[in-house]
């Protein structure tokens, strides 16, 4: 087994694996820039399906139009089509991938003693839209925030009020990274 760099003749085997799994959500497009990591497992080697033991030359019409000559030995490949899950270029089995898009997490720091509660809401609308627009300039497609528990019930319902949705379809989990090389 070996882990290299998606290619873009690893597409149709990734739809494959995609679609066996049967989650609900599109196979993203592999090539937006905030993938920043697409990462293949193949297995090395793999003979595609339905290949036939060599055979002589002379036992198949096709050899003598072909020129070969009498006692020659040639492969024949029968005409089933590879595997979806087995890589053309590279003649390997894709296992799985590992892709990583990038995303990013919305931290707002607004003053709690500064100006009244109406202000405070006015410089968040003000921040919100500048910040929205300028996630969107840079590409990217989400924002996500992970609220305290003091404040989610109060200022969850105002993030909604924004356009904010609490996604609780899908459980988050986060993997601290360390320097380990």
């Amino acid at each position: 087994m070996r882990i290299r760099e998606y290619t873009e003749s690893d597409l149709d085997a990734l739809r494959a694996i995609h679609a066996a799994q049967g989650f609900d959500y599109a196979l993203p497009d592999l090539r937006n820039p905030l993938f920043v990591t697409k990462l293949v497992l193949a297995e090395e080697h793999v003979a595609p399906p339905f290949r036939a033991a060599s055979i002589s030359a002379e036992e198949t019409p096709e050899s003598q139009d072909a020129g070969l000559k009498p006692g020659a030995r040639q492969e024949k490949i029968l005409g089933a089509p590879e595997s979806p899950s087995t890589s053309r270029e590279e003649n390997s089995r894709i296992l799985g991938a590992a892709l990583l898009r990038l995303t990013a997490e919305a931290y707002l720091l607004l003053d709690p003693h500064a100006g009244t509660p109406r202000e405070r809401w006015q410089w968040l609308l003000t921040l919100h839209e500048a910040a929205r627009r300028d996630a969107w300039q840079r590409g990217l497609e989400d924002v996500h925030a992970w609220l305290p528990p003091p404040i989610a019930e109060k200022f969850g319902r105002r993030l909604e009020r924004l356009g904010w949705r609490r996604d609780d379809a899908w459980t988050p989990y986060c993997k601290r990274l360390e320097g380990k090389m």
